[in-house]
């Protein structure tokens, strides 16, 4: 059976540790960005589902960040899922982005809202993967609030419910989703409100991911557990870290496993 390696990692516009937008000098963006290439790299990942990503941004050295980090990481394919975005002086663009090894069949963006900035939203794929079909969410839900954010969950389960009965029949497994929660999924929040809904209909159990309670939030001493991937019952024997980092104030969550 193939082995599947998936990494999320918000990489805060490619900031690192500068505490503000902005601050953060192109140059030194654009070496962070090839250290988290490096990273991808050497951790082996297969596809990597990435939050606050900049294609065109001021704040963010004004270039496209995911054909950077996929240049430098030597990724064959990528896609963006755009949330936010103004023209003008001060020009942004950004939202969330996959980089795979395999071919991306299909993806779509969803955004939240109609705000041009903070907005939050997910972006789907369907991936190729040794002849299968693997749909894959990267979602992104709100920092602060929990109404919010159940609000948020419940929007991408009911764009799910409407999609499933046409994109389904050619899934070779029930979506994994993934991303920045924002919230724990030991708290009565979205995150565990999604493990539930996914879990109950009919697909078998998810399993979360780091599974050890491990914390990745802030970077430096970690002390909150935000960043998930929930696997569907046909990934199996799945191994999971929180990988050590200081590229940014999330670290990359990876998952290794195997498609049944």
């Amino acid at each position: 059976m193939p082995r599947l390696r998936i990494v999320t990692f918000n990489i805060a516009h490619g900031r690192g540790l500068v505490p503000m937008q902005g601050l953060a000098p192109g140059w030194l963006i654009r070496r962070r960005l090839r250290k988290i290439a490096a990273l991808l790299v050497s951790l082996r990942a297969d596809i990597v589902a990435l939050q606050e990503v900049d294609q065109c941004s001021r704040w963010a050295g004004n270039f496209d960040q995911l054909e950077f980090i996929r240049e430098a990481g030597g990724f064959a394919h990528a896609v963006f899922g755009i949330t936010n975005r103004r023209a003008g002086l001060l020009n942004y663009c950004y939202g969330n982005a996959l980089l795979s090894n395999h071919p991306i069949l299909a993806s779509e963006s969803v955004s939240f809202g109609t705000r041009a900035i903070g907005e939050k939203g997910f972006l789907f794929a369907e991936i190729e993967c040794d002849g299968r079909r693997v749909p894959l969410a990267n979602l992104h839900l709100h920092h602060r609030s929990r109404a919010h954010r159940f609000r948020q969950a419940e929007l991408f389960l009911a764009w799910f419910r409407a999609q499933r009965s046409h994109r389904h029949p050619h899934w070779a497994l029930p979506p994994v989703v993934c991303g920045d929660f924002n919230n724990s999924a030991m708290q009565a929040d979205a995150t565990a409100a999604l493990l539930r809904e996914f879990s109950g209909h009919g697909h078998g159990d998810y399993t979360m991911h780091p599974t050890d309670g491990a914390c990745t939030f802030p970077s430096p001493l970690p002390g909150r557990a935000l960043d998930f991937i929930l696997l569907p019952p046909g990934c199996r024997h799945a191994r999971s870290e929180v990988v050590r980092s200081f590229l940014s104030d999330h670290r990359p969550v990876l998952v290794d496993c195997e498609l049944e």
